[in-house]
């Protein structure tokens, strides 16, 4: 077997073993954040040499995992997150117990997502998704004498084990049907399965439901704003930006590849699904007060966004919906970092107490403008790019008999302005409107870590968003793998 192939997971695995261990020696947050940034590093060194060799898919274990250019894309986007992750973390979480099993578990999280990212087969993207998933139950419980987090955990376990049940279940009867678990071979199989089209039908609602929990499609998604607000917020930075992103590349390898015989049959349904989760995640987030919230609900209507590129199912629309996945990546990860670091400098999560933020932090006030506008999708940034890019996709895919296609592009662009109205509201507290007498307005000292990985997410929106002809041809590149 070429173990080179999952070389990235095995590095990042066995930093994450180590943690524990050098945290009974050295019990320094920013130290042992160094130590995890150091393998997320060597990881992210391991996927840069494959892209660096062009030596062309390398397949484990008789392809049970690959890595070519769509896995490795999408390492590079998974590994991303969480050094941004660890490295605002460092500050955030110095005070608390536990610190080396939230870098360990951080860690797992990403193992996972890069098991997904790479994984040929069903059930080894079911141990992907659940090595995520378990991580993710422990760090949004982190804090365990928090009421809102211990509430947010148990509700994020109790939904996270029903959609686990649910997937499970979809995969066993697609196997049953089809006696294999590999995509291509279940692809294959899938078209000739005309007299067992019913307990198809049966499995494919199972797994819709179950990613559907994971990536908070409508109307599996009430579970994410109350987990979004009640977990650490470094920690609902990966959720948002990471795992979610992680059940979205679940959902491209189940749709357009193990079912992409039968399309007919589900693209309406999909596309529905869309419409209805970019609609209701955009409007329930018009009339949030806390900040986290209105960026989970964002978050909802961004993924419905990205349903539209399975809809369409075509190597462009996938290029468009990696390409905002990448974006989005930085957009809502900088946004949720943003929010941590004014929580370590006493600021809370109402939308309210960002009044004047402008005045007493002038670079967060940008960062946090850019982050939201980019969401928005206004030019010139990395947002109003990937917008453009998923949108054409349906327009172009609107071909005879597929007309209705080009609704989801105007349902894009309507949620789009819908949503201007409550990012413009933040820009406008932190800009115009004036603190109260009495409230404070001394200037605010910011943790040096956390402001570097805010300005990493600034500098990627902003440079994607002036010069996307390279990004674009990466996932163009992936998309031909991927197909």
């Amino acid at each position: 077997m070429d173990y080179s192939a999952i070389y990235p997971e095995l590095i990042l695995a066995l930093f994450a073993i180590a943690i524990p261990a050098i945290g009974m020696v050295v019990k320094n947050s920013k130290y042992l954040a160094a130590i995890s940034l150091t393998g997320i590093g060597l990881s992210m060194l391991a996927v840069f040499l494959f892209f660096y060799n062009g030596t062309g898919p390398i397949e484990f274990d008789t392809g049970l995992l690959v890595l070519d250019n769509f896995s490795a894309l999408f390492m590079m986007i998974f590994l991303c997150v969480a050094f941004v992750v660890v490295l605002a973390s460092g500050k955030f979480i110095e005070n608390e117990k536990h610190v080396p099993e939230y870098y360990c578990l951080v860690l797992l999280a990403t193992v996972g997502m890069l098991l997904v990212a790479s994984a040929q087969d069903l059930f080894v993207l079911y141990l992907g998704i659940e090595i995520t998933s378990m991580s993710s139950y422990a760090l949004v419980a982190f804090r365990k004498k928090d009421l809102r987090g211990s509430e947010a955990a148990t509700k994020y376990f109790i939904f996270g084990g029903f959609s686990s049940a649910f997937t499970l279940f979809g995969i066993s009867l697609i196997y049953g049907l089809t006696g294999v678990t590999s995509f291509t071979e279940v692809g294959a199989a899938v078209a000739g399965l005309t007299d067992m089209k019913e307990m198809l039908w049966v499995a494919l609602v199972m797994v819709i439901v179950g990613f559907g929990f994971k990536v908070a499609m409508v109307p599996f998604h009430s579970w994410a704003p109350d987990v979004y607000d009640g977990a650490p917020t470094t920690i609902t930075a990966m959720l948002a930006a990471g795992s979610k992103k992680m059940g979205l590349v679940a959902m491209f390898k189940f749709f357009l590849i193990a079912l992409l015989a039968i399309k007919a049959d589900w693209e309406i349904v999909v596309a529905v699904l869309a419409i209805l989760t970019m609609t209701v995640g955009n409007l329930a987030a018009l009339n949030q007060t806390s900040i986290k919230r209105m960026l989970a609900y964002s978050s909802i209507a961004q993924a419905g966004y990205i349903l539209i590129a399975i809809a369409v199912g075509t190597e462009f629309a996938l290029t468009g919906g990696i390409f905002h996945i990448m974006t989005h990546a930085f957009m809502k990860g900088g946004a949720f970092i943003i929010v941590a670091t004014l929580a370590t400098v006493a600021i809370g999560d109402r939308i309210v107490e960002y009044k004047g933020l402008a005045k007493r932090s002038a670079i967060l006030a940008f960062a946090m403008t850019i982050m939201l506008f980019s969401l928005a999708g206004i030019p010139p940034l990395a947002g109003f790019d990937s917008k453009v890019v998923l949108f054409s996709s349906a327009i172009y895919g609107a071909t005879d008999g597929s007309e209705w296609m080009i609704w989801l592009a105007i349902a894009g662009i309507i949620n789009s302005a819908i949503s201007l109205y409550y990012y413009a509201r933040v820009v406008k507290y932190m800009y115009v409107d004036e603190l109260e007498e009495g409230e404070k307005s001394e200037k605010l000292k910011l943790p040096t870590s956390m402001l570097a990985a805010i300005i990493i997410c600034v500098v990627a929106v902003i440079g994607i968003g002036v010069w996307p002809e390279p990004f674009i041809e990466f996932c163009k590149d992936a998309a031909a793998a991927f197909f």
